[in-house]
């Protein structure tokens, strides 16, 4: 029977041994003609010859072999009896290791096994594989069962080689494997060596740094003594020089003639000069080593400016630059330290005049509204500007941009580092913005703070405290609670840092030295979160005031000593928050 999607290729009959042998043969010769491999035509041929020796003591066995072509193309062969014992375990685990896609089912006496094994034909090649497989069959009628006896041996064999084969390749495969896990046993060694050489150089490597670092310290340290000791040992000749000069220029026409007089005004004049190169590299110089220490005090800006304006004016280079000062109607009181303030508003001043040849240099003022209270000062001029990779060096010590507008102008690269320097001891920030050409902007920003003393009977509703020493903890404690309502004390700064963002205190006041996260990265962390900026910090550490890094605390409103801070200076140092606090 032939249809579309399944074709009978053959039927038989199994009612004694010969027909075992006889569907044996046929298996073989089926399998062969649908194209499959010699193996699975031995696996087909066997599971057959297996089953077929089962079914002898039943009645009613029929086998039938057929292509279908779905779900894909296949050879299926149906065994079916009418009478008969189910079929021994045995007989199909033994058929089911040869040819995977086997099923079964009986009821009763009666039932049936299917096997399938995949064919490389098409559906519109099984009517081919009929007429040859019905050649096949009538050239194989001759046969008996000595040949049967015969192939089957031969398919031993063949299927003996075939399992040495497999054998050995299975050999050489685990021999490879070894070789390979060897290999990575080695590898694993080698890496394991190098890491550990590696670890060992990276903890030599990081003492090195430590003990280079340590060197830069003390360098720095000591070009800061240098520069200080030097200072000093240079304005006293340098000031007997430009009076004995003063002296000689007030000599009457009689004692000293023009040209004399001439000559002792240029030695004057370069007294003078150096005299303020000497001033700056000391100012620098103290402004390393900590020993400036601003002084706050309410300051007049109306009057301070009109001071630094009187003094500046006339130093403009020629009558084509214009100094423009801003209206002092309206301008706000600060409290910062007016000397500071005076000494970086000039320098800046002076340094757009220095490079400035026509145009103007306007000096601005405006308060902003956040944070409140803080005021911004503008120094814009029309020089000829800085290129844009000398922006981030001209606040370098001994900086200077080299040109030709260098000609004639003295000067020793310290203005803006010291002005800078300046800004950082009073809580500020500066920045810069220029394009050659069209001139420069200097920008100076300052917190503000209230004209009068806090109240001493005020208090504020929290303070958070963070200090890794109990001892020290516990002494502070009645000047925390003296200056707050309610006082809360950590030991490190990620419990700070914690606390501040779900607390919200009204200030917070820590060390520097603490063994998670150290004061000057938390107060960078504080400085950084939208959340914690406006919350005032104070920073009260055991360090030599000399010894802090104040370049890195510009986000604290104060750095107290430990041996010297008590509630009256806690209170000067948060200033108006005690006013927020207690409104």
């Amino acid at each position: 029977m032939t249809g579309a999607m399944d074709t009978t290729l053959h039927l038989a009959a199994i009612a004694g041994e010969q027909d075992v042998f006889a569907l044996r043969r046929v298996a073989r010769t089926v399998s062969e003609i649908a194209g499959t491999d010699r193996q699975d035509q031995i696996r087909l041929a066997t599971a057959l010859s297996e089953l077929g020796r089962d079914r002898l003591g039943s009645s009613g066995v029929t086998v039938r072999f057929a292509l279908v072509a779905r779900p894909s193309p296949a050879l299926e062969v149906t065994i079916r009896w009418r009478d008969g014992a189910p079929p021994a375990a045995e007989a199909l685990d033994s058929a089911r290791r040869l040819v995977r896609d086997l099923s079964s089912e009986a009821a009763g006496r009666q039932g049936s096994i299917v096997l399938r094994q995949p064919v490389p034909l098409r559906a519109d090649g099984f009517a081919e594989a009929v007429s040859r497989l019905s050649e096949a069959l009538d050239e194989e009628q001759t046969t008996n069962r000595e040949d049967d006896l015969r192939a089957q041996t031969k398919d031993l064999i063949l299927a003996l080689e075939h399992a040495r084969v497999q054998s050995e390749e299975l050999q050489l495969l685990n021999d490879e494997l070894e070789q390979t896990n060897a290999g990575v046993l080695a590898l694993y060694a080698e890496i394991s060596s190098e890491l550990e050489q590696t670890n060992i150089g990276v903890v030599a490597l990081h003492a090195e740094l430590e003990d280079k670092s340590r060197q830069l310290r003390e360098a720095s340290e000591t070009k800061t003594r240098f520069w200080a000791n030097v200072s000093h040992e240079l304005r006293s000749p340098l000031n007997s020089v430009i009076g004995l000069s003063q002296l000689l220029a007030d000599s009457t026409p009689e004692e000293l003639g023009e040209q004399q007089r001439h000559q002792v005004g240029l030695i004057a004049a370069s007294g003078e000069t150096l005299r303020v190169l000497v001033d700056d590299l000391l100012d620098v110089a103290k402004a390393e080593a900590g020993q400036l220490i601003p002084q706050l005090a309410p300051v007049d800006l109306a009057l301070l400016l009109a001071q630094i304006e009187s003094v500046v004016q006339p130093s403009a280079p020629s009558p084509e630059v214009a100094v423009l000062f801003p209206d002092p109607a309206g301008l706000p009181t600060l409290v910062t330290d007016e000397m500071m303030l005076t000494r970086v508003l000039r320098n800046l001043i002076s340094n757009s005049l220095k490079f400035t040849s026509s145009g103007h240099v306007r000096l601005s003022v405006r308060c902003l509204e956040e944070p409140p209270g803080t005021v911004e000062f503008t120094v814009e001029d029309t020089g000829i500007g800085i290129p844009p990779q000398e922006q981030t060096k001209v606040f370098e010590e001994f900086h200077q941009v080299r040109g030709a507008h260098q000609r004639g102008k003295a000067g020793t690269g310290l203005g803006l580092p010291y002005a800078r320097s300046l800004v950082i001891l009073l809580g500020g920030t500066i920045s810069l913005a220029s394009e050659v050409g069209h001139g420069t902007t200097v920008t100076v920003t300052l917190p503000g703070s209230p004209a009068q003393e806090p109240d001493e009977q005020a208090r504020l509703p929290l303070i958070a405290s963070a200090d890794d020493d109990p001892a020290f903890a516990a002494v502070f404690r009645p000047v925390l609670e003296a200056v707050a309502e309610r006082v809360v004390q950590v030991p490190g700064g990620v419990e700070l840092l914690e606390f501040v963002m779900r607390e919200k205190p009204a200030a917070i006041i820590m060390d520097l030295n603490m063994p998670d996260v150290d004061g000057y990265e938390t107060i960078r962390r504080l400085a950084d979160s939208e959340e914690t900026a406006a919350v005032p910090v104070v920073v009260v550490t055991g360090y030599p005031l000399t010894h802090v890094d104040r370049a890195r605390l510009g986000h604290a409103r104060a750095v107290l000593n430990k041996d010297a801070v008590d509630a009256q200076e806690l209170r000067r140092a948060l200033g108006s928050r005690f006013e927020e606090g207690t409104a």
